[in-house]
């Protein structure tokens, strides 16, 4: 049955009171049917009525407005957002244009005038059928007036109201959801404005972590719009559930608050005295979670309550079952903590480029390394209260919508920004896909400028010291690596963290910053730019052979595994040698729970085990094809110069700013992976001196320093973790792409998942599962084969000389394999990603960031791989051979 239909058969009247038994949400909305509720079981609402969902429908019906509104919506195409702006302007004119039938204003002006003087000032809220319902919030999609004064400001807010039941957002919203045009419907609450002196949202359950033993309570000054918009950083106070007392207060920035103004709300900053002061007292609180507690119990559920307080009385003025908290997962799910910041809202998420370099779930000690570091960093930009990074089912993804949101604040445009970063973040969807992430501008504006400005100063600070860290590094790191496993007293162990162990994990990220930044869009630009003058091939030639003095050496840190282990098997070095050089390098290198190559005995055996089943030389002696890339790279350079002298001296100054910044960004990133491994040394010899062994690896990393001065209670988080993690791992990886709210248990349960690509909306997107496989350039060259689809390093032992090389996303750790492949493809990468630097290196096709390489070929397949043109194309179905 339609709205429509409902709506006559119970023959709405125009105008209800708002605690009448019969305000029902098929005529008064979620947020009236709500409010009818609360004021019947006698909570104190402000005083006021609804105007109906009739009133509405007698709107719509009045001059052909209906069909009008009908054939707008019907353009609608949600894959293309632009339908959606276009049919929600046009409706807005259509109801700007139109008045509010007589006998509607006259109901409204005589329900208005019953409520006090001519201009008594009311809050106007919309109220539609789809609004504050159990599993469909649509919270915030409709529009909201305070402060109104007078019946004609009234009554156009209220058709202010109904308009917005067609803005873009709630068009998209309810097609993405399949909810017909005709199935919709809005009425309008009007009450009296509680002048609020405090006003906040309360959760009867923890909104974070879906616990249920607290109510929390958010708080500012002023009116609440501040708390609900987001647009300040409120107060929180948590009370236990059972006693009622208060268990913690946070103070918040309280920078803002919203207070009636003239005909409306003015938002202006708090006083100095009050951003000090605590919104509410303990009693205060208290009391606030014994209403939240009475409602819960009405509505048999947990619920989200806006209250108010005013001259010593607390108003409810909205509660509404909670339908989009991060709840605890039920048996059979995730067991005990979720790590998944997409349930933050509608943000773009990519684990491109920066998934390489974290392939892994995390354990907590890595991921509270990573917050550390991360601190460090100039790119994702964060600051507090917008992190450009988060975690998701334990993995470490960029949120792009958050990242292009604090760029708009330096200056750089939507379209700038995809343009600047795509290389660096890996492929993004199409910039009108890309959700924009709420930042109150003025706040947001004023953190990140004071916190560009100093990471400009860390970074030219760490610019003139970059030389002698690099030259240092490896000493300082052994050395500290043996205090470490020499340090006998756990006060002793604790001391070494804020006195050694920290400065050099802060330092040697401010150092990959400073080298990352150095070259400025140096990176990034020259490699097109060469493409641009010579071509692709000749460009990723010229590009390549960054190398020091000395045969068989490179200053390329990448290379550095591969070239030692030929090196090691040609007997020019030994094992030990060896682990010094490139012991700390591996596929799991970030993640602190998973031995160095260099802890593992076997681990170098099975590499030169390896190069001895391949079956010609090139692939047993990397430096065979590193000779052969720098005879073809001579060639190159020969053949320019002789027929474009001009040209050669320009090719000759791009890579003259290049190469210094490759080998710089390189070799800072090798000195913070053996930084890495000296927080594992000191997590491993917590482990040994407690008792507690790697259960330390599911502590974070202040709560390890905790525990080693007498801090026992995190121990007893570390089963939940261990049980996050355990599931976590063991699901596929995640999608390089990811959209709204991602659940990595019911992904992984689809037959038909997309490993490219996830939308929570999924008809909302044009990015489509494609039959053409195509992503970045990544080392030139055309190469047919046969196609071996591996998962991790660890399978490939599988890969047969002269195979191309299909897998998720390459690190270091896949280094060694290289040799053997005559082309690589990854699902994850950008053109600074370690498959395109490694592969151009050594003179191997490769495409990377492709997204969808290893859901489309198999192994077996054969394949053609034109590294120039970024492009695969699957030649012959072979099936999976063996």
């Amino acid at each position: 049955m339609t709205a429509e239909a409902k709506a006559a058969e119970l023959r709405v009247p125009l105008v209800m009171a708002l605690d009448d038994p019969g305000a029902v949400p098929e005529l008064v909305g979620g947020k009236g049917a709500s409010l009818s509720r609360l004021a019947r079981a006698g909570f104190k609402v402000p005083a006021g009525f609804d105007v109906t969902t009739g009133a509405y429908l007698d709107f719509l019906d009045g001059d052909g407005l209906r069909g009008e509104l009908l054939a707008a919506v019907s353009l609608v195409d949600v894959s293309d957002p632009g339908t959606v702006e276009a049919a929600a302007g046009r409706i807005g004119e259509l109801f700007a244009a139109r008045p509010v039938p007589a006998a509607t204003a006259a109901a409204i002006a005589a329900a208005y005038a019953a409520l006090g003087d001519a201009a008594v000032p009311v809050a106007v809220r919309s109220s539609a059928t789809v609004e504050d319902l159990p599993g469909l919030s649509a919270a915030g999609q409709h529009d909201t007036y305070l402060n109104i004064h007078g019946s004609a400001a009234v009554l156009d807010a209220v058709r202010r109201c109904w308009a917005s039941l067609w803005s873009a957002r709630a068009i998209g919203y309810r097609a993405r959801r399949g909810i017909s045009p005709d199935d919709v419907s809005i009425a309008v609450v009007v009450q009296r404005l509680v002048p609020a002196e405090a006003a906040g949202v309360m959760f009867t359950i923890d909104p974070v972590d879906g616990a249920r033993d607290k109510v929390v309570v958010s708080a500012n000054w002023g009116l609440g719009e501040s708390v609900v918009s987001g647009d300040v950083t409120p107060d929180v106070a948590v009370v236990d559930r059972e006693s009622g007392a208060l268990a913690s207060y946070q103070l918040g920035g309280k920078e803002v608050m919203t207070v009636a103004d003239g005909a409306g709300t003015l938002e202006t900053e708090t006083p100095a005295d009050l951003r000090s002061a605590p919104v509410l007292s303990p009693d205060q609180a208290g009391e606030l979670a014994r209403v939240g507690l009475a409602i819960e119990k009405l509505y048999g559920q947990p619920v989200d309550v806006e209250w108010a307080r005013a001259d010593r009385e607390l108003w409810v003025v909205q509660a509404r079952p909670i339908t989009a908290v991060a709840a605890r997962p039920a048996a059979g799910e995730v067991p005990g903590e979720q790590w998944n910041d997409s349930l933050a809202g509608d943000y773009l998420w990519t684990n491109g480029n920066l998934g390489e370099a974290l392939p892994d779930v995390m354990t907590p000690a890595t991921w509270s390394y990573l917050e550390l570091f991360m601190s460090r960093m100039i790119f994702p930009p964060s600051v507090p209260g917008y992190q450009g990074y988060g975690r998701i089912g334990g993995r470490f993804y960029a949120n792009v919508s958050m990242s292009m949101s604090l760029e708009a604040l330096v200056g750089i445009s939507r379209r700038r920004f995809v343009a600047l970063f795509g290389p660096v973040m890996g492929r993004l969807p199409p910039v009108e896909e890309i959700p924009r992430a709420r930042l109150p501008r003025w706040k947001a504006s004023r953190l990140m400028v004071p916190a560009t400005f100093a990471s400009l100063r860390r970074i030219n600070a760490s610019e003139k010291r970059m030389p002698r860290f690099l030259a240092d590094a490896p000493e300082r790191c052994d050395r500290l690596r043996a205090e470490i496993d020499q340090t006998d007293d756990v006060a002793a162990l604790a001391d070494l963290w804020p006195a050694k162990v920290r400065p050099l994990l802060v330092e040697a990220a401010d150092m990959l910053t400073a080298a990352g930044s150095a070259g400025g869009t140096t990176l990034v630009s020259v490699p097109g730019k060469l493409a641009a003058l010579v071509g692709e091939a000749d460009a990723a030639l010229l590009l390549s052979g960054q190398r020091a003095e000395g045969p068989a050496t490179t200053s390329l840190a990448s290379l550095g595994p591969v070239v030692g282990l030929a090196r090691l098997a040609r007997g020019e070095i030994d094992r030990d040698a060896y682990a010094r050089e490139y012991g700390h390098r591996g596929a799991h290198e970030v993640e602190l729970s998973i031995p160095r190559p260099a802890e593992d005995l076997g681990w170098i055996d099975e590499q030169l085990a390896a190069l001895g089943r391949s079956d010609h030389d090139d692939a047993r002696d990397a430096d065979a094809l590193l000779a052969k890339q720098d005879a073809a790279r001579a060639a190159s350079w020969e053949r320019l110069a002789r027929q474009d002298p001009r040209k050669a001296a320009a090719v000759r100054k791009l890579i003259t700013a290049w190469a210094p910044a490759a080998r710089g960004r390189e070799a800072a990133r090798s000195e913070v992976i053996r930084s890495v491994w000296v927080a594992r040394t000191w997590v491993q010899r917590a482990g040994e001196l407690t008792g507690c062994g790697d259960d330390l690896f599911f502590l974070e990393l202040p709560e390890t320093l905790g525990l080693l001065r007498g801090e026992r209670a995190a121990l007893e988080r570390v089963p939940a973790r261990r049980g996050a993690y355990e599931t976590y791992a063991a699901l596929p990886s995640y999608p390089t792409l990811i959209r709204g709210r991602f659940d990595p248990i019911r992904w992984a349960a689809d037959p038909d998942r997309r490993s490219d690509y996830y939308d929570e909306g999924a008809d909302r997107t044009t990015t489509d599962v494609e039959d053409a496989i195509t992503g970045f350039p990544g080392a030139a060259g055309v190469v047919e084969g046969t196609a071996r689809v591996l998962r991790t390093p660890e399978d490939g032992s599988q890969l047969r000389d002269g195979e191309i090389l299909v897998t998720t996303v390459t690190n270091i750790g896949w280094t060694p394999i290289f040799p053997r492949a005559a082309a690589v493809v990854t699902d994850v990468g950008a053109p600074l990603s370690h498959a395109a630097i490694v592969a151009r290196e050594l003179g191997i096709p490769a495409v990377v960031g492709c997204g969808n390489a290893t859901m489309l070929v198999r192994s077996g397949d054969r394949v053609r791989v034109d590294g120039g043109a970024g492009t695969v194309e699957i030649l012959d179905r072979g099936g999976d051979a063996a």
